[in-house]
């Protein structure tokens, strides 16, 4: 049967393969080390799940929410801002409250897109980046995901070779997935080319507060005028680990927060309520849980690298976010991102996710993420050792991996 029109526009599922081998070593009853998905596994703060319970069963919270956040929720999202950042936001025409930042992504794709428009992406990318606007009946123009001179080379060439004219350039800084971090200097020439080129700027800054340095991550909306061109997503996914309660924000310009609230008022109504009460709490309550998730994440980073090069493989230490970007292993560098990670599942017994599903640029490359703690690290760095000693004219099934795609 032939597919709907939407769905053809989407490509194969990259993931497929190491999920298929993933799930062929549990049924076998190998113990995977799954560091493939970016799903936080520490738990959420004690005082929001106490608010959770609290608010559950009261009076009307069992009633339709609000499509574009309680009111409480969108001040606390706007004093954040204030204090994080320095940004001003009204929380009646700036915010809108989302069902995390991927759900943010996707609408604002349908709020904005036309058939045929143009969207640079970078490349390599995480996915709803692109098939948001994909599925919107946009057409994606990639550009460099590097945040240096080269971003703007390539943002040059795109323009210049695309008609028609580009609408608007997402970027996403601590990267997924390639943990680049972009300074507040991009921002100040980033605001004024986009404006220069008359495009929007729509910028992930899910990992805000994930970073291992004293350079916490800047907002474009920082910039001067920025204002005037970009909405900027954040989630409470990563930050406060509350990944499942789907909560997020888009926030910045009215005109895109506008139509954002007005095609999300047709698919939704917001969140349930106690679980936006809840999220107002996590915002305005004590920021020690978010010092010791960083704290958390930054060791299974130094784990990761220092265990993971002892074992032969070199990973380049992130300066943020929950993702280490590593080149693949020399001796592997001639299969592909896909078949390395189908063999590190089936050998090794660990997971992690080929960089190819990331965009054709992100070949070459894996990405891991720190969702397991130091012990099981640690585990699958001996694993990886074993592996990598086994020598590749053990490993038989190599060239019979490239017809399983």
């Amino acid at each position: 049967m032939e597919e709907f029109y939407r769905i053809r526009r989407l490509p194969p599922y990259v993931f497929e393969q190491v999920n298929r081998a993933k799930a062929a070593a549990r049924n076998g009853g190998a113990d995977i080390i799954d560091l493939g998905m970016g799903n936080p596994d520490l738990p959420a703060p004690a005082h929001v799940v106490e608010k959770l319970k609290e608010t559950v069963g009261k009076a009307r919270t069992d009633r339709y929410s609000a499509s574009r956040g309680i009111p409480g929720l969108r001040r606390a999202q706007a004093a954040y801002y204030k204090r994080r950042f320095g940004v001003k936001l009204n929380p009646e025409t700036q915010i809108v409250t989302t069902l995390g930042s991927k759900e943010g992504f996707a609408n604002v794709a349908q709020a904005i897109t036309a058939p045929g428009d143009v969207v640079l992406v970078p490349n390599p990318t995480y996915p709803i980046h692109a098939f948001g606007f994909l599925m919107a009946g946009g057409v994606i123009r990639s550009v460099s995901s590097e945040p240096t001179p080269a971003f703007f080379e390539s943002l040059e060439r795109a323009i210049v070779h695309s008609i028609p004219k580009p609408i608007a350039i997402v970027v996403c800084y601590p990267s997924n997935p390639t943990a680049y971090v972009a300074d507040l200097d991009f921002y100040r020439e980033l605001v004024p080319f986009a404006k220069k080129h008359g495009i929007f700027v729509l910028s992930d800054l899910a990992y805000s507060e994930v970073y291992f340095d004293d350079h916490p991550p800047p907002s474009v909306l920082q910039v001067p005028g920025a204002m005037d061109i970009a909405v900027e997503f954040t989630s409470l996914s990563k930050t406060y680990s509350m990944p499942g309660w789907r909560i997020g924000f888009a926030v910045g310009n009215e005109r895109i927060i506008a139509a954002l609230a007005r095609v999300k008022s047709y698919l939704d109504y917001g969140a349930f309520t106690p679980i936006q009460v809840a999220a107002t709490a996590a915002i305005n309550g004590p920021d020690d849980c978010i010092h010791e998730m960083r704290a958390i994440y930054k060791r299974r980073r130094d784990v990761l690298v220092e265990s993971f090069g002892r074992a032969g493989w070199q990973v380049p230490p992130p300066r943020a976010s929950m993702f280490a970007w590593a080149p693949l292993p020399e001796v592997f560098a001639s299969i592909g991102s896909i078949e390395f990670s189908t063999l590190l599942v089936e050998k090794a017994g660990v997971a992690v996710s080929p960089g190819i599903g990331f965009g054709e640029h992100g070949e070459g490359f894996v990405r891991i993420a720190l969702v397991e703690n130091e012990q099981r690290i640690r585990q699958a760095a001996r694993n990886l050792r074993r592996f990598l000693e086994s020598g590749v004219e053990k490993l038989h099934n190599i060239v019979p991996l490239a017809a399983r795609r």
